[in-house]
């Protein structure tokens, strides 16, 4: 059905991946999905998902330690049906280096409806982390459903970038 990469600069990289990944996985869609995550800078390439990450997703069920950062690569534009950022300045980031054909979308628009960014929550308190779960899991929740109604027309591959 889909695959999601989400493409982070910042230590939550792994919050959209987990929480797609279990959601696709419930559906009983994994056999369907590639699910990744990427920053658009590599310097935290092969570090832990931020310890504050690990706990939120930990006291709902997912486990994310396993994660690994990664820098975005250019053949991810092809491999990848969609490309979700989760802010407007990773979108042209992303544009600037990627394929024309490349289907980068902000995660606001294409998940939830409302254009807005997701912030960081890297420089607050754990309180951050918990809020952006929330807004994470009910976009991915609702891709989910809309990628599992065009589940005929969707090759399955989907990507999110911070």
């Amino acid at each position: 059905m889909m695959s999601s990469e989400t493409a982070h600069t910042f230590r939550h990289h792994a919050l959209p991946e987990g929480i797609f990944g279990h959601l696709v996985a419930e559906a009983g869609l994994i056999d369907h999905s590639t699910i990744d995550s990427a920053g658009t800078g590599g310097w935290q390439a092969g570090d832990q998902p931020d310890r504050r990450s690990v706990a939120t997703a930990k006291s709902h069920g997912i486990d994310i330690s396993r994660q690994r950062a990664r820098r975005i690569q250019l053949k991810d534009f092809t491999d990848f049906d969609l490309i979700l950022t989760m802010d407007r300045d990773n979108v042209a980031a992303l544009r600037k280096i990627a394929t024309p054909e490349a289907n980068i979308r902000l995660f606001g628009d294409a998940a939830l409806g409302t254009a807005e960014n997701i912030p960081d929550p890297y420089y607050g308190g754990s309180d951050g982390f918990e809020v952006v779960y929330t807004r994470l899991f009910t976009g991915c929740s609702s891709l989910l459903e809309t990628l599992g109604a065009e589940r005929t027309s969707c090759s399955g591959n989907t990507s999110s970038v911070r």
